[in-house]
Parts: C-alpha cells; structure tokens; sequence
C-alpha cells in the first residue's frame, strides 16, 4: 500500500495547485482525479464559458461594426467550430496542468476516491479496479455540481445545465430559455444573444446579479434589453412542458401567469458541493448545510482531513479555491498564509464587464460605516466612446470617517484587469488621495479611475 505525506481529492483550481504546493514545500504528494485535470473551471465553467465569449465578441463585433466603417457581408457563426475551438483550449490547458504535475514529482491517480478513514482512501479507476493508500493528510478538492431544482420538466430532453450545454451542440439553437439571472445565467445570454439567438432570462428575485450591488443589475438588464433579451425578473418557474417544437416554461410574475417557448432550456440558478460517494458509510464529517463544515486552517471534524474551494466555502470561485488550497498546504507545513482571505474580487464577461470587490454602499450603510461613493459615468472616455460598449461607470466606495477605500463596482471593458488594484488598495487600507498619486495612461479605459476617485475625494 503506498503511503503519500498529502493526498490531494480533485485536480481543479484548488486542488492541482494545493499539489503542487506541497511538492513545493517537500510533501510527497499525490492528486486523485476521474476526469480531466482542471476541473470544473478549466474543462467546464470559468474557461470554456469566457472562450465561447470570445468567440461571439469576434462575431458581434464583425456584424455590428458599420458605426466604425467596417461592413461585413455573408458572415456565418460556425457552432461546431466554436465548440471545438473551446475543446481545444481546455485541453491545451489541462495538458499543461499535467505536465507540471510531472515536472513537480506529483502522482496523478486516475479514478474516484472515497475515504474510508482517517488516513485512508479508496481509488476505484473506470475499470472498477480499486486500490487503497494511505496519507498524513487527504485535502478535498472535488469542487461543485450544477443544482438542479425540483421543478417538473427539469428532466425532459432539450433541458440542460451549464455542464451539458458547454459540450456543444451541432447547430445554433434559434431560442433558449435561461432559468437564473446571476453570473451563468447572464453569461450565457450574452453568448447566444450575440450570436442571435432569441434568449429570454428568468429570474426570481427582483433584478439580474441580485447578490451584487443594485446598479449592476439594473445596467445589465438594460443593455440586455437593448440586444433584444427578453428579460422577467421576481418570477418563480412553475414548470416545463414539452411542446411540438421545443419546450414551454411555466412561471408567475406579479401575480399573474406566463409561458415562454424556446428551442432549448438551461437551468442556470447555481451550483452545490460536490460531495457525492466521498465518504464510506463508517467515516462522517461535520456539513454546513451541504457545504463540508471546516475551521480557520481548512481542517474538517476529523483531524488530518481538510477541505478547500466550492465543496466547504461560502463563496465559489475558482481564485479563492486556488488561495484557500495554498494556504491550506502552509498551514499543514507550518506556514503562514500570505493572501487577505477576506478581500475576494468576482468578475463577469457580459458586455461590458463587470468587477467587483469588497463591499457595496449598502452594504457599507448597513456595516454603520457611513460611507462616501466617487463614481466616473464613463460618457466622456475615449476608450469607451471608441469601443462603443455601452453605458459604463466605475463606483469607488471609502469609509467616511477614515477614507478608506473598503469597496469598488465596475462595469467597463477591461474591468476585471483593473479591479486588482482596488482590492489592493483595500488590503493595504489605501485612502482615494493615496490612488490619486498614481498617473493613469491616456486613453485607456482605466483612466476614469482617477475621475472616481476625484469624486470620491472631495466628498470626503
């Protein structure tokens, strides 16, 4: 039976670079993995999604170029090849992953773990093979599943989650209904509304992003419009019916009763831990809901087993799986973690972007913080006015009594390469005349920062 220092369950964002960690700090260390290398993120979320994207801005931006002298004839959206390139990519990537792990002296285990005891794991490869090892600490990694709800009709061909949908599909579907409004939902709609596909978004609670600040949502919501997505926000699905074209959803809004067609389906209201066959029936952990319950270090109810990223934290992101599996590695090495945990930005790639991190206005209100906001409505920016993306702004939010910068919403291109500063700022508590020192370059969209924090500065 081979004995590892660090087993490592899942070779997503968390746990490939949880391994590779503690190759690095001198553990033996091997990952288990039953599919490809990358994880969720990689083969079927973060990555996919953002190339998929790619592929429709090129499009969009193609057939919408007139206002820029450009004026394309007979151009066609290649489903099959968009897919493949997609494909291409992860691959391209979780191939990278693995050569690491062989260049770091990492065992890559194919097969699915269950722990059978405190030290212990069980390996059953697609053959059914089994084989037991043995390790000083086993870290979960295995990430999240897309949740299904039980609304009837959620099992009928043609209805699909965020996993089913990224395997492609051989033709551009005419319409989609998207049940969820928050970061897949929209996501999605922006692909195929780009491309010109009819995308009607149901949402339950009262605007698009709802666990984001207000204007984010309402901003989004309207450039949608504009594109032609039909959008129906504080509406509850009822169920979906097959029709002889495709598929009816159910639902009630303001009390009264809808039904919106489509060609397809996505079920798009977020994901769950990934718990599934983890445990033998002799081993139990303390949950938090469904979520793996763990302490300060990561470390679950029983010692020497920990657990990192979407199956234990609250917020699920590849970037905080990848800190919290880092971090967790040095604990058990005895060493301390240099990344502020508390400071998460999020970002999404509608159009334009959006990025955000710390906390919102409300957010601050409520905290008793009295807090000021700057913001730049980025009309006059010549990036902005040249890419024509829309209406954009930039929101900076500081605390009144002291200045300091505890937040930041923005919804421009190349927002989610510029919100790291802010969230630096954050961390080193940075006041707006302490960013005002920073010369921004013109033109580029990061200069209307400075304009945020002008604003910011004198209501301070």
């Amino acid at each position: 039976m081979t004995h590892y220092q660090l087993i490592v369950i899942g070779a997503g964002p968390g746990g490939y670079m949880a391994a590779l960690q503690g190759a690095k700090n001198g553990l033996k260390t091997a990952v288990v993995e039953n599919r490809e290398a990358g994880g969720t993120c990689l083969n079927r979320g973060c990555i996919p999604t953002k190339t998929l994207l790619h592929s429709s801005e090129i499009y969009s931006n193609a057939i919408n170029g007139a206002h820029a002298g450009i004026n394309v004839r007979d151009i066609q959206a290649d489903i099959p090849a968009i897919f493949a390139y997609k494909r291409q990519i992860s691959e391209k990537l979780s191939g990278g992953i693995e050569s690491l792990f062989k260049a770091a002296k990492v065992d890559l285990i194919r097969g699915t773990a269950t722990i059978t005891a405190p030290g212990g794991i069980e390996v059953t490869d697609s053959e059914g093979q089994k084989a037991a090892y043995t390790a000083d600490n086993i870290l979960i990694a295995t990430g999240s599943v897309p949740a299904m709800p039980p609304i009837p009709g959620l099992d009928l061909p043609g209805v699909m989650n965020s996993d089913t949908l990224l395997e492609g599909a051989d033709h551009l579907y005419e319409s989609i209904v998207i049940i969820g409004g928050g970061v897949i939902g929209v996501e999605f709609a922006t692909f195929y509304s780009e491309l010109g596909c009819k995308v009607t978004i149901i949402e339950g609670l009262d605007r698009l992003l709802p666990n984001m600040d207000r204007e984010l949502g309402q901003n989004l919501a309207m450039i949608l419009k504009k594109q032609g997505v039909a959008i129906h926000t504080g509406a509850m699905v009822k169920q979906v019916r097959k029709t002889g074209d495709g598929l009816e959803v159910d639902f009630t809004a303001k009390d009264a009763e809808n039904t919106v067609s489509g060609e397809v389906v996505l079920c798009a209201i977020g994901r769950r831990p990934n718990t599934a066959g983890l445990f033998a029936e002799e081993v139990a952990v303390e949950m938090n809901g469904r979520s793996i319950a763990v302490d300060e270090k990561y470390q679950t109810s029983i010692p020497g087993i920990y657990a990192i990223g979407d199956v234990s934290s609250k917020i699920q992101l590849a970037h905080v799986a990848t800190a919290e599996g880092i971090a967790c590695v040095d604990g058990i090495c005895g060493k301390q973690s240099s990344v502020n945990m508390s400071i998460v930005p999020s970002c999404i790639y509608c159009r334009p972007e959006i990025a955000v991190v710390g906390m919102t206005e409300a957010e601050a209100k409520e905290a008793g913080l009295e807090p000021r906001v700057g913001k730049c409505a980025m009309f006059g920016n010549a990036r902005t006015l040249i890419a024509d993306t829309g209406r954009s702004f930039m929101k900076v939010v500081a605390r009144g009594d002291t200045g300091e910068i505890i937040g930041a919403q923005l919804m421009c291109e190349h927002s989610t390469d510029i919100i790291s500063q802010l969230g630096e700022a954050i961390a080193n508590r940075l006041t707006a005349s302490q960013l005002l020192l920073a010369m921004r370059p013109h033109p580029t969209f990061e200069e209307a920062l400075t304009d945020a924090l002008t604003d910011l500065q004198a209501k301070l």
